[in-house]
């Protein structure tokens, strides 16, 4: 397609390994959509792709999918007075100071209750990957629903909101490219992380049921946030696949292990990962899964066929 271009930005010891920027490149304004960590490395692969592109930062408008620091790290550095940041109006909140730091302490007493030990928050708290967010505050980010419609190099793109992998998440669909943005909801090369989020009831419902929406879309090319493409309709059927199989794993293990909390738990599940054991685990990877773990838990919660003891600090989950 003319005038849509994907930068390459490097994510330094990062298992993600590469986002996806894309360029729309348009006469009056260009669009880039997501941006890369708040990191020397990434700043200057994005500017070397957008100066190649021949890209005027005083023209370009930015479409961040989710809240990310990978996706939404690099906006400070890049924006100018002409600027217009586009990122859902649910997810605004957590991009400013006060907001963000009052989250962060809800989700250090968030994985207290997951199980999490005292020495390991703090080493958790204390890891590089929680550093990454926006050092200096942008404030003027562009409200986006569900809906919203953007014109960009002769494309018109549409927001649809995609809520599971962040509690807000957008996707940008061209229906006459029968094309979608589908940021961290679907990729091909690796599973979307589906955390808990204390502010939606149920995350992984939501994500599939965002799954299932977004499967009804004509999506004959996807274009993710992360690595490479591939068939947008055989990918969801094996999203929605994995998870039902997490789904069982997890519910076996509380059937065989009553009153585990959700840290031990999460440590008898498979995960893809080079370590021999749960104690092995670095402590930012402890946390993925942890929250992956949570996630499923609550479903299971949500369709009746577990309980969980909310009486004590440390959740405990028991089989109905």
């Amino acid at each position: 397609m003319s005038n849509l271009f994907c930068i390459g930005i490097p994510l330094p010891k990062n298992p993600l390994r590469i986002l996806n920027s894309y360029v729309i490149k348009g006469e009056d304004r260009n669009l880039v959509i997501d941006t890369g960590f708040k990191l020397p490395e990434c700043e200057a692969a994005l500017r070397q792709g957008l100066l190649e592109l021949d890209i005027d930062l005083n023209k370009t408008d930015f479409f961040i999918t989710h809240l990310h620091s990978d996706h939404s790290g690099l906006v400070p550095a890049l924006v100018t007075e002409n600027s217009r940041v586009y990122l859902s109006r649910i997810e605004i909140p957590w991009m400013f100071g006060d907001t963000r730091d009052a989250l962060w302490a809800g989700d250090r007493v968030k994985f207290q209750r997951a199980g999490f030990s005292e020495e390991e928050l703090s080493h958790l708290w204390k890891a590089p990957d929680r550093k990454l967010s926006p050092i200096r505050e942008f404030e003027d980010y562009l409200p986006v629903d569900d809906g919203d419609i953007f014109e960009y190099g002769g494309y018109r793109l549409k927001a649809v909101e995609t809520p599971g992998h962040t509690p807000a998440h957008m996707c940008l669909w061209m229906e006459d490219q029968k094309t979608m943005f589908t940021g961290d909801h679907l990729l091909f090369d690796i599973t979307p992380n589906i955390t808990h989020w204390d502010e939606i009831d149920d995350s992984l419902g939501s994500y599939l049921d965002s799954l299932r929406m977004t499967d009804k879309f004509d999506v004959q090319l996807a274009l993710p946030g992360h690595r490479e493409t591939g068939d947008f309709h055989a990918r969801t059927a094996e999203l929605l696949s994995h998870h039902e199989l997490r789904l069982d794993e997890s519910l076996e293990i509380v059937r065989k292990n009553p009153g585990l909390n959700i840290y031990d738990i999460a440590g008898k599940m498979s995960w893809k990962i080079r370590c021999n054991s749960w104690e092995d685990f670095p402590i930012t990877q402890k946390w993925f899964a942890v929250g992956e773990c949570h996630s499923h838990l609550r479903h299971l919660e949500k369709r009746g066929l577990i309980k969980a003891d909310y009486g004590e600090m440390v959740l405990h989950y028991y089989a109905t």
